[in-house]
């Protein structure tokens, strides 16, 4: 009994040993499966979404400009103030404005009254031309008409010429026969010589008949000039009428040009970079001061290109702030860059040389937030964020 004692008790320490290395290697496995596990998960956490430290937040800056040359009497804002569309920002000394103004009113009222005038001739010319060419070509056909009468009226002289020198001949030898008598000669001679004379002056009433229709043709010609004065008129009143218009608009652009002595905001923001003072002489398009627009920010964020296979428009996207301690504010994928931004540097790289080195590029990705979570309009452009996109 004695002997048999030691050896259970060695048994039991055997036995316990066993149990304690059971439970040890049990307890390595639940850890190493709880391990595995785990790292399943988070592989799978970041599986499903894209993250970059690269990225900040962007918005619309507007450069406020000069649109018009002269001294600064009034700058009715100050940095960071925020100010409605609309508000008067800057005022420019006025007065050579209203100057420039006031003498193209006076040209536009002189091109007018000319141009007035000259509409006013064109009827009056119009009218004279068509009576003094209606008048001419009376007078033509009169004198046509009068030449007519006349080279018939010496048709007729010419045949009672004729027929009066046949009767002198033909009494000539009744008279040496005595068988008329000489004064029934006479009288035949007288009526050859009136009939003569007759025809002469017939003649020359169909030359003078000739001379009146040349010179009325003539006027008929010069009356049809006037047509041409017409034409001169109506052209002379067309450049008139351009002489005002381009006075009218030289008008308008005085108007613009006054009114551009106010600068005033073209959307609401907040004014920032302000570099215009009070006495300051400016020129044309020279930049005043910027006004930044809180209400429309957005997340310009630089992936690299190896994270774009799995991005789309229209994904989730959750936004941490580093201004805010990590803040998150939620968005989506509004648009991928059409290029990478090195493509819009200022010196763009050249990869066709003989010491390329293969660089990783980055392709700006576009994020907008969702609506109604900045309402104190606390995003500000140029801060710094941290996008995570969510691809599945």
């Amino acid at each position: 009994m004695a002997e048999g004692a030691p050896e259970t008790s060695r048994s039991r320490g055997l036995l316990g040993r066993l149990r304690r290395g059971g439970r040890t290697r049990v307890a390595l496995l639940v850890a190493v499966a709880v391990v595995l596990v785990a790292g399943v998960l988070v592989w799978w956490h970041y599986q499903g979404r894209e993250s970059t430290d690269d990225a900040q937040i962007d918005g619309h800056i507007s450069p406020i400009a000069a649109r018009v040359g002269g001294t600064v009497t009034a700058v009715l804002v100050d940095d960071n103030q925020r100010v409605e569309k609309g508000a008067l920002l800057v005022r420019i000394d006025p007065r050579d404005y209203q100057v420039a103004l006031a003498r193209a009113e006076a040209d536009l009222a002189e091109n007018e009254a000319s141009s007035r005038a000259a509409q006013t001739t064109v009827p009056l010319t119009s009218t004279t031309a068509t009576a003094q060419e209606t008048g001419a070509g009376s007078d033509v056909a009169g004198a046509e008409a009068r030449l007519v009468a006349a080279q018939a009226q010496a048709r007729e002289a010419e045949a009672r010429e004729r027929q009066t020198a046949t009767d002198v001949e033909r009494f000539k030898p009744l008279l040496a026969k005595q068988e008329i008598s000489q004064q029934q000669f006479d009288v035949a001679v007288t009526a050859a010589d009136a009939a003569h004379a007759a025809h002469q002056a017939a003649v020359a009433a169909v030359e003078a008949a000739q001379k009146a229709v040349g010179a009325a043709r003539a006027r008929l010609q010069q009356a049809g000039t006037t047509r041409e004065q017409v034409a001169i008129s109506n052209a002379r009143a067309a450049s008139a009428a351009a002489k005002a218009e381009m006075a009218r608009a030289a008008v308008e652009q005085a108007k613009l040009n006054l009114a551009y002595t106010e600068v005033r905001a073209p959307l609401t923001g907040i004014v920032s970079r302000r570099t215009v003072e009070v006495g300051q002489v400016v020129q044309p398009g020279q930049p005043l001061l910027a006004l930044v627009d809180l209400d429309d920010v957005w997340v310009t964020a630089n992936f690299k290109e190896s994270q774009l296979a799995r991005i789309r428009p229209g994904q989730r996207a959750e936004v941490s702030v580093d201004a805010f301690g990590g803040r998150t504010f939620s968005g989506h994928v509004d648009s991928l860059s059409a290029a990478t931004g090195a493509r819009f540097s200022l010196l763009p790289p050249e990869n066709a040389t003989g010491n390329y080195v293969k660089v990783v590029q980055r392709v700006p990705v576009k994020i907008v937030f969702e609506p109604g979570q900045d309402e104190g309009r606390a995003l500000r452009p140029g801060m710094s964020v941290e996008p995570t996109v969510f691809v599945r």
